[in-house]
C-alpha cells in the first residue's frame, strides 16, 4: 500500500488525510495535538506532532512517502514545498502560498519531482477548467467568482473562517491582480464591488482579489478575472478596518508597547470567526469561459453549490477544497501526471482524461459542478 504523508491537520487537511485513508497508508502531521486528537477516530490514520518549521523536521518525516500533501497556512507554504522538493518527493499542495511557486521550479526540475500547487477548489477548479477549454478553444474571457459563507448570517461579520484565518485576511490587503484586454491590471483588494444573483442564496456581493495567481502567466486570455463573494456589506466594514489601519504591519506605539495592528485585529476576530461544531456552511463558485471554437461563439458556466456534510461534520470548504487535492493526489500516485518541476492546476486540465478523472471523483463525493 503506498504511503501519504498530510502535512497540516486543519479543516482541510483533516478532510484530506480521511478521504485518502480508503486506499492508501495515510500519516497526518502536525503541532497542533488537538487537530490531530479530531481524527482520533480514524484509527487507519497515523498521527504524528511535529513543529514543520525546524530545520530538517519535514525531510525526515516525508522521506518513506510515496506523495506528500501540503496543507500548511499560506505562510509556511513556500518553505514546506521547498523541503518536500529537498527529500526528491512529489507533492500536491493547497496552502497557497504568496510567493511565485514558479522560483522552485528548477529545484523542482533538478531532484526530479512532480510538484502540484494552488490544488483547491480556487485557485485550483478553476484553473482546471480554463486550462481543459484552452486546449479547446480560443478563449477570450475567463471569470470566477467563489467563496464560503454560514448558513446563518450572525451579526456583524455574517462570515466564518473555514481555513487559516490569517489567509483570510490576506486576501482583504494583497492587491488583486487580473487581466483586462490583454494587459496586467493591479488594483487594491475589495475593488470593484458589484452585487450577483445566485440560485438558493439570492444576491451576494463580489470584489476584485488575488485569485488568478499563475493563469497570469501561463495561459494568455484576453480578460481574465477572479472575485471573492460574502454577503452584502461586507465590504464597506472590511474597508472600514483596512483603511482605518487595522490590517497594518507596521508596529504603532501603546503605553510604551510596539505592537502590530494586524496581530491585534487577528486576536480580536479570529474567535470570531470560528466555525462552531456542526454550524452549517456552504460553497458557491461560478465560473465563465467564453470564446470562440470551431468558428462558432460559446460560453460555458460552471456553477458550484455545496453545503456541510452533516453526516460526516465536514465542512464544505473542506469537501471542495480537499476533494479536489485528493482527486489530483490519485492522478499522480497513478502515474496519469508526472510533470517534473512546478505545476500549477491548469496543467493537469490540459488533459482530458485528468480533467474528466476529477470531476468524477467530486461527483462520487457529492461534490456536483452544474454545466450549461
Amino acid at each position: 500500500m503506498k504511503k501519504i504523508t498530510v502535512l497540516g491537520a486543519g479543516l482541510v487537511g483533516k478532510a484530506i488525510a480521511i478521504d485518502l485513508s480508503d486506499s492508501y497508508e495515510v500519516t497526518s502531521v502536525d503541532q497542533n495535538t488537538n487537530a490531530l486528537e479530531k481524527l482520533a477516530r480514524y484509527p487507519k490514520i497515523k498521527k504524528k506532532i511535529a513543529d514543520l518549521r525546524g530545520e530538517g523536521v519535514i525531510r525526515r518525516i516525508v522521506a518513506d512517502s510515496d506523495l506528500v500533501i501540503g496543507a500548511v497556512p499560506g505562510f509556511m507554504g513556500y518553505f514546506t514545498v521547498g523541503e518536500v522538493i529537498k527529500a526528491g518527493k512529489n507533492m500536491v499542495d493547497i496552502s497557497f502560498f504568496p510567493e511565485d511557486p514558479f522560483a522552485l521550479d528548477n529545484l523542482a526540475k533538478n531532484n526530479g519531482v512532480c510538484i502540484v500547487t494552488d490544488c483547491g477548489v480556487a485557485p485550483g477548479m478553476g484553473n482546471i477548467i480554463l486550462g481543459y477549454h484552452n486546449e479547446k478553444m480560443k478563449v477570450e474571457r475567463f471569470r470566477c467568482l467563489v467563496g464560503g459563507l454560514p448558513m446563518e448570517r450572525e451579526w456583524p461579520w455574517e462570515y466564518r473562517a473555514v481555513f487559516s484565518p490569517a489567509d483570510v485576511i490576506e486576501e482583504y490587503i494583497r492587491p488583486a491582480r487580473y487581466v483586462q484586454s490583454g494587459e496586467l491590471v493591479i488594483r487594491e483588494a475589495l475593488s470593484d464591488p458589484e452585487l450577483v444573483y445566485f440560485d438558493k442564496i439570492g444576491t451576494l456581493e463580489a470584489w476584485n482579489s488575488d485569485g488568478l495567481r499563475s493563469l497570469i502567466k501561463t495561459i494568455k486570455v484576453p480578460n481574465m478575472i477572479e472575485k471573492t463573494l460574502r454577503y452584502p456589506g461586507t465590504i464597506e466594514y472590511l474597508r472600514v478596518l483596512r483603511d482605518t489601519g487595522y490590517f497594518s504591519r507596521e508596529e504603532i506605539e501603546v503605553s510604551g508597547k510596539k505592537v502590530r495592528p494586524i496581530d491585534l485585529t487577528s486576536k480580536l476576530l479570529f474567535p470570531k470567526w470560528k466555525l462552531k461544531p456542526g454550524e452549517r456552511e456552504f460553497t458557491v463558485m461560478r465560473v465563465e469561459v467564453e470564446g470562440i471554437e470551431n468558428g462558432l461563439n460559446k460560453r460555458f458556466t460552471y456553477d458550484l453549490y455545496d453545503e456541510f456534510d452533516v453526516k460526516t461534520g465536514i465542512t464544505s470548504m473542506a469537501r471542495t477544497t480537499g476533494y479536489t487535492c485528493t482527486a489530483v493526489a490519485n492522478i499522480l500516485l497513478k502515474g496519469k501526471f508526472l510533470r517534473k518541476g512546478m505545476n500549477p492546476p491548469e496543467y493537469i486540465g490540459r488533459n482530458e482524461e485528468c480533467f474528466q478523472f476529477i470531476f468524477n471523483y467530486l461527483k462520487d463525493r457529492g461534490v456536483t459542478y452544474s454545466v450549461k
